[in-house]
């Protein structure tokens, strides 16, 4: 895909750490639900190129991206002062392992996120074919502050409306938010959740076995590390070098170092 330059649409500042916008989309772009690009902006003379997982799904007309601030990134600093009219660098080939192609069938699909990992799983919630391949779709979000919950108010209350898949989530979609820093009804790590089988207790569904759940994995690399292992001592099959599996991380935000230990 050659590098295009995309206009801002529209901006949102959930919180003081976590924003999201959209920029218009070049016609020619096509990608898989799930998957990420490298976004640009010029500094310097120069564009620094960062990968953000594609928040909108592939069947809308613009790209939409959800990211975190930090005041000293070398991309985020910037980022995060965009305005509506201002423009970005959009490039790369669509990649990454987060796509319903690379799981076997089986039952139930988690979708399992930290903060800002979220974002790929927004693609493909709204994906009509996940919803003819699993019974059940469950979207586990972990993050310190509630306002950081990006999306929820969306998922809950518009979501089930949308005239594409509403039906479809409305059937089939569990939304599992999990707050640890602040009060909430539901607190603590994803991985110690799923490994005290609290998440499918909460939900009602029989506990995970890889006969009949898949997962997808994405957010902070400790998450990541920790619950690609539970997974793999349970006896799950992770998907690697195009071969689909029983659960499946996305390596690109993870450090390989991390991935080996």
């Amino acid at each position: 895909m050659d590098n295009s330059v995309e206009t801002v649409l529209s901006i949102c500042h959930l919180s003081d750490s976590i924003f999201y916008f959209r920029t218009t989309r070049k016609r020619t772009l096509e990608f898989k639900n799930g998957q990420f690009l490298l976004l640009g902006l010029e500094i310097n003379g120069k564009v620094l190129w960062r990968a953000y997982s594609i928040v909108s799904p592939n069947y809308e007309n613009y790209l939409e991206f959800l990211s975190i601030k930090v005041s000293d990134g070398a991309l985020t600093s910037r980022l995060q002062h965009l305005s509506i009219g201002d423009t970005v660098f959009v490039g790369g080939r669509p990649s990454g392992t987060l796509i319903v192609d690379n799981l076997v069938g089986g039952r139930n699909l988690y979708l399992l996120a930290t903060g800002t990992g979220l974002a790929p799983f927004m693609s493909i919630i709204r994906d009509p074919e996940v919803y003819s391949r699993f019974e059940k779709v469950i979207l586990v979000h972990c993050v310190k502050l509630i306002v950081e919950l990006a999306y929820r108010d969306y998922l809950l209350n518009v979501l089930p409306g949308d005239e594409r898949v509403g039906e479809a989530v409305k059937r089939s979609l569990l939304y599992y938010p999990i707050v640890t820093r602040e009060q909430f009804h539901t607190k603590g790590r994803i991985q110690d959740l799923l490994a005290s089988g609290q998440i499918s207790a909460d939900l009602s569904l029989p506990s995970l076995d890889s006969k009949n759940d898949r997962s997808m994995i994405c957010g902070n690399p400790h998450m990541v590390v920790a619950v690609a292992e539970w997974f793999r001592q349970s006896g799950f099959i992770e998907a690697s070098h195009g071969k689909p599996g029983e659960f499946v991380l996305e390596r690109a935000f993870v450090d390989k170092s991390d991935l080996s230990s």
